[in-house]
């Protein structure tokens, strides 16, 4: 039987950063990774990078313009294109880990024990092996919804699936208007598919600041993109060349006609073949691993890092616990879930909407005295000189000490902005440190200046 100090399941970010700070400890590192398209993980291979590629491509489509024949062409060149770069970064990963000297096996992982696990293989072959330490990196896997005709049903993908076909649909229809939803429909209104966003809350992306939630609902409509509120899907129906969606919208049945469903209704942790029950492995309520601030699980030798563990479902969050777990190995403890600072985020719309911290209802909720900076993208020169006037940059900042407690841009290249006020805000800087900053000239940060000036 084979013997390893520690044992990853899951290629994902968190677990191929661990094996290379483990090997270069001097232990012995095992990897498992059940599919060998999927070496590196999630994000490289079906979503972060393959989605921004794809992104990127539809906004370069879209200056072009012409005829759907043509639309339909550049698309099939951008998926092509996709493919070779996820496939150049696949093997860059698997090489890095081999080189560091962890053994890589493809293959499904289960628990025997708490200490063993068995091994099954392509070719129906299986072992077992021992770990002193395993470590789970397994991700989160789609959500299909129990609609009728909706699992059986030919047009019907994943924000995963989707990605490969290289056929760009005249008629999208997306369940689901969350982030992942949202990003599709833009990049794919860029492309030139018509575009229908149906969701079933009667709030447009609830959770986000609502005056930037309205000027990201007015853009996207402004687009082309038809976003349906408060509307259920009750069936779909294939016929001979198209899906049919069956709706209830505004008290009443509706048809809706798509060439191809995307069904981006949220993720799971994926949890399934792994046989926790059998190494004593608790689970929260949510169905995720139940971890504690080090990342470790109920059973002292095992940790689970990303999305498996529920949480945010982002990779630096992901690169962020294989901080936490080195530092609880190799360090002295001190990084935690608890102490890892603001986390922003971004939604690559065309302009992209990024955040950080507190939503203006949120500050209030929290009993905070707040003031309010506002801007709109269009005072600013480089938004101009990008052609990408649309758009809101708001922050909320405490009135009492000046310190920032939230900011939300929706505008061109807010992702790099909304990095600039994560550090201040992690660093205890009032905004006024903004406010005053010698920027570059013409950026799209510069706008930091006016944007806190607007205070004064």
């Amino acid at each position: 039987m084979k013997q390893y100090d520690n044992i990853i399941i899951g290629f994902g970010k968190g677990g191929k950063t661990l094996a290379g700070a483990l090997t270069k400890a001097g232990q012995s590192v095992a990897l498992i990774e059940r599919d060998p398209n999927m070496y590196g993980g999630t994000c490289i291979n079906v979503a972060c990078i393959p989605t921004k590629s794809l992104e990127y491509s539809a906004r370069m489509s879209a200056a072009q313009g012409g005829d759907f024949a043509g639309k339909a062409e550049r698309y099939r060149a951008a998926v092509a294109g996709k493919n070779r770069l996820t496939a150049m970064l696949r093997q860059k990963n698997y090489d890095k880990v081999i080189t560091a000297g962890a053994e890589v096996y493809t293959g499904v992982a289960a628990f025997v024990d708490e200490h063993h696990i068995s091994v099954a293989y392509p070719d129906g072959s299986a072992e077992e092996m021992e770990g002193a330490r395993f470590f789970l990196n397994t991700g989160s896997r789609p959500f299909v919804p129990p609609v009728k005709g909706l699992a059986d049903s030919k047009f019907v993908y994943t924000s995963e699936t989707l990605m490969s076909q290289d056929v760009l649909p005249k008629r999208l229809a997306i369940i689901g208007g969350g982030y992942i939803g949202l990003e599709f429909s833009s990049y794919f209104t860029n492309f030139g598919s018509e575009v229908t966003v149906i969701q079933n809350g009667d709030t447009f992306i609830p959770r986000e600041d609502r005056e930037v939630a309205e000027s990201v609902l007015d853009s996207l409509t402004a687009r082309g993109v038809h976003v349906l509120q408060s509307a259920a899907t009750k069936e779909v129906r294939d016929e001979k060349d198209h899906a049919a969606l069956v709706l209830e919208y505004n008290g009443a049945e509706t048809l809706v006609e798509a060439d191809a469903i995307l069904v981006a209704t949220g993720r799971r942790p994926n949890l399934a073949d792994l046989n926790l029950e059998a190494a004593g492995v608790e689970l929260t309520s949510r169905g995720a691993v139940k971890t504690d601030e080090h990342l470790c699980t109920s059973v002292p030798h095992i940790w689970a890092m990303g999305d498996v563990a529920g949480g945010l479902q982002f990779t630096y969050i992901l690169l962020d616990d294989f901080r936490i777990v080195k530092s609880h190995l190799l360090g002295d403890g001190g990084r935690t879930t608890a102490n890892r600072g603001e986390v922003p985020y971004t939604v690559f719309l065309d302009p992209p909407m990024s955040r950080v911290g507190l939503s203006e209802e949120e500050a209030l909720q929290k009993g905070y005295e707040i003031k309010i900076a506002r801007l709109a993208a269009g005072a600013i020169p480089k938004a101009q000189v990008l052609q990408k006037s649309v758009g809101l940059l708001k922050a909320i900042v405490n009135a009492e000490n000046g310190m920032i407690l939230g900011a939300h841009f929706f505008c061109a290249e807010s992702q790099e902005m909304i990095n600039l006020v994560k550090l201040c805000m992690d660093a205890n800087l009032p905004y006024t440190v903004l406010r005053d900053n010698i920027f570059n000239h013409p950026t799209m940060s510069e706008s930091l200046n006016d944007l806190f000036g607007t205070l004064e």
